[in-house]
């Protein structure tokens, strides 16, 4: 590895590392807030952490009239929406369950880009599309899919973040066109702004407002700064300076990283069983992901 690549690959790896213990830092949030005030909290702290890397790296430019609305929509399919499915999900699902179904998102985002980008879909992405599903299904359902429709097993947090997982390919989409107008710092401060400030309509119009701050615990606040310092704000400033070195297609590999950082610490922090069926099913999603990238 060329000594030049050292440092973004080393930036990669942190984002995933980051993001597979944001799931447990949120579980453990959950305990003390509600979803309204931890989602509040922690993208004010990113938003201000981009902007300050903005600023510093002198990116700072006002978008164009014509694209607030655009960043606006974005900040609330990135933001506000993803969040909130994600934050009142992970309520009653599993972290370790959570992580591998948003393990999935790439595979979301062929499926979305064959229906809406005419992008074609060959037999072998095909073959990984629905081995990732039967991986996501084994291990909501603990190896027993009927029980899927009997209601024995899954949990309606389980539906919540397979959505966002949608959501998320669908953002991902969207964005693909002001990433090619603006430096990612840059684009990210102002969709992580206007998404913060479309939660404020979640948390004084619908939620508890800030009530629930002032009884946060250091435990409560020790996750809520993991989410809000390194998960929305270092670990996006570490990815997409790792995407502008690393090809994407590289860069995809490293999410597979994501859901067995968040298995072990679910394990250790929140006595959350590594069971065997969860390998099998992770080790089928990793194998149909693996397929939906491959070239050719």
């Amino acid at each position: 590895m060329p000594k030049t690549k050292v440092l973004p690959y080393l930036e990669a790896l942190f984002a995933v590392i980051v993001w597979g213990a944001t799931f447990i830092a949120t579980k453990i949030a959950l305990r003390e807030a509600s979803p309204a005030t931890i989602v509040w909290l922690r993208f004010g702290m990113g938003t201000v952490i981009l902007g300050i890397v903005v600023i510093a790296r002198k990116q700072f430019a006002l978008p164009e009239k014509g694209e607030w609305l655009y960043f606006l929509m974005l900040g609330f399919l990135g933001v506000t929406f993803h969040q909130l499915l994600q934050a009142t999900g992970l309520q009653t699902a599993k972290a370790t369950t959570t992580a591998w179904i948003v393990a999935t998102t790439p595979v979301f985002i062929a499926i979305l880009g064959w229906l809406w980008l005419k992008e074609r879909l060959n037999g072998t992405q095909i073959i990984g599309i629905v081995l990732a599903g039967l991986g996501v299904l084994l291990i909501v359902s603990k190896g027993n899919i009927k029980a899927l429709f009997t209601g024995a097993e899954g949990t309606f947090g389980d539906l919540l973040i397979l959505i966002s997982s949608v959501n998320w390919a669908v953002y991902t989409i969207l964005s693909r066109r002001e990433l090619a107008r603006h430096p990612a710092a840059r684009m990210m401060f102002f969709v992580m702004l206007l998404g913060w400030l479309l939660v404020n309509i979640w948390i004084f119009g619908f939620g508890p407002g800030i009530s629930e701050i002032s009884t946060l615990t250091s435990s409560g606040w020790g996750a809520i700064l993991v989410l809000g310092i390194f998960g929305s704000g270092l670990a996006y400033i570490a990815f997409y300076d790792a995407l502008q070195e690393i090809p994407a297609a590289q860069l995809g590999a490293f999410f597979n990283v994501e859901p067995l950082v968040t298995t072990v610490l679910a394990s250790f922090m929140i006595n959350e069983a590594i069971t065997a069926i969860t390998l099998v099913g992770g080790a089928i999603i990793i194998l149909g992901i693996w397929l939906v990238n491959r070239k050719g």
